[in-house]
């Protein structure tokens, strides 16, 4: 599957106050009332890695996100956007990296069934959300949180088997990670822990070293959607 999906027009959708008015009017059918649109930032940018195929850097320069309880979408001044069902974003953030302050979204590209190669199976595309008004970094993840919890990750066989028990061979041939300094991480795990460190507040950290102003940091995780924030 494709995690992001190119589009030309905003999603439909109706603000807080028109859903209101909606469900207040007793309608024939609930599932007939558009999504709610959670946030709206005009003036962002935008950068996928790697880059959507009928959406360029151009397209990405400026535009207007709007965190739909539906979807995640973005259109550009050019007339071009994108889409992204909440399910595929497995994580989402806010980041203090070099480029400025933003949004690291990880999007899960894969396609959903087992397959004999696991990088098959750990397909990825980051997305980086970048307002030109960083005090609005805050409300879009409070939206994105909101969002993703709307859209629980379906149970998996694997779900139904953590359910039971059973007792591994005590014979040697089994071998648990305990995260001992001899057990180390493969080559590709440490890139990608070193990667999301270089860019990710980690709210433990900072924590640690919170200042006599009293600025604290949050951390929270929705449905399996692991996410983190600074706040002041």
């Amino acid at each position: 599957m494709t995690a992001v999906t190119v589009i030309t027009a905003t999603p439909h959708f109706v603000s807080a106050d028109e859903h209101k008015t909606l469900v207040g009017s007793t309608p024939q059918s609930f599932n007939d009332i558009p999504p709610v649109l959670r946030h709206k930032e005009e003036n962002v940018a935008v950068s996928l890695d790697p880059p959507l195929t009928g959406f360029s850097d151009e397209d990405g320069a400026k535009g207007t996100l709007y965190v739909i309880e539906s979807v995640l979408a973005f259109i550009s001044t050019t007339g071009k956007g994108f889409q992204i069902e909440y399910p595929s974003i497995t994580l989402h953030a806010v980041s203090r990296s070099e480029g400025g302050p933003s949004i690291y979204c990880q999007l899960d590209e894969s396609s959903g069934e087992p397959s004999n190669d696991p990088e098959e199976d750990m397909d990825m595309r980051e997305l980086t959300i970048i307002p030109q008004d960083a005090s609005s970094l805050e409300p879009i993840f409070e939206a994105l949180s909101i969002c993703a919890a709307l859209h629980p990750d379906p149970p998996t066989s694997e779900d139904e088997e953590d359910d039971a028990f059973i007792d591994a061979p005590d014979d040697g041939q089994f071998e648990v990670f305990t995260g001992d300094e001899e057990q180390e991480l493969s080559e590709v795990g440490r890139a990608a822990l070193a990667h999301l460190e270089s860019i990710i507040d980690d709210p433990r950290d900072r924590q640690e070293a919170e200042s006599e102003d009293g600025s604290k940091v949050k951390s929270t995780e929705v449905n399996g959607d692991k996410t983190s924030k600074e706040a002041a």
